[in-house]
């Protein structure tokens, strides 16, 4: 039986799982719904996406889906093995979904796309605001891919997947794709795994980002 990746297109963290899916070769079916669509709120307790359901199984939460298919399904494997690359791995994709999601997706991003002001134009003041931090995570970034040109090892791994969505979105606006136009090693870091065919193949359509669990 196929899984069902339930959760909206334009979503990075569904996106996330997709790419799990591409790079290891699983036929899935994706039912593209929305923030509050009844298919996701019969899985996820808050009704976020991604949910995954395969014959029996239901998860939430993109990292336990992700480690679910990856385990389920053979080799390539997107989650290393080896102990130390393992706890890596986990390191930086608990530092993006933690501190750099909410800083560039939900409150960056967010003052473009949900601004709160009276006319709908970009919230200036929370973007002037939020920039030192931002400028801040992507140096941190930009120095962490330097060696290898991968976050964890010489390999791409999980941590790579589950950051390039969010680096996607930060190139859109312009303070975003300065900050990373300037981080030369981040800049070649996106634009090299940008061919992946994971990535090519899961490109959202136009839109507001939904990066919701």
């Amino acid at each position: 039986m196929k899984p069902e990746i339930i959760g909206s297109t334009r979503s990075t963290y569904t996106r996330v799982v997709r790419m799990v899916c591409e790079e290891k070769g699983i036929d899935h079916t994706l039912t593209d719904v929305w923030l509050g669509a009844p298919e996701l709120a019969a899985i996820h307790p808050f009704g976020k996406m991604p949910v995954l359901r395969h014959g029996d199984v239901e998860l939430f939460e993109s990292k336990a889906i992700a480690t679910y298919l990856d385990r389920v399904f053979p080799a390539p494997f997107v989650l290393p093995a080896e102990p130390l690359l393992a706890a890596l791995t986990e390191q930086w994709v608990s530092l993006v979904n933690t501190l750099i999601d909410r800083t560039v997706i939900r409150t960056y991003l967010f003052a473009y796309i949900a601004p709160g002001t009276p006319d709908g134009s970009p919230n200036r003041a929370a973007i002037e605001a939020v920039m030192p931090a931002l400028e801040q995570q992507v140096a941190v970034l930009d120095k962490a891919v330097a060696a290898t040109g991968h976050l964890v090892g010489d390999q791409f791994t999980f941590a790579d997947i589950n950051l390039m969505p969010l680096l996607h979105r930060l190139k859109i606006p312009p303070e975003g794709a300065a900050a990373l136009a300037g981080a030369k090693n981040l800049s070649a870091y996106y634009e090299r795994h940008a061919q992946r065919s994971s990535f090519v193949r899961t490109e959202p359509p136009a839109g507001a980002p939904r990066r919701a669990s």
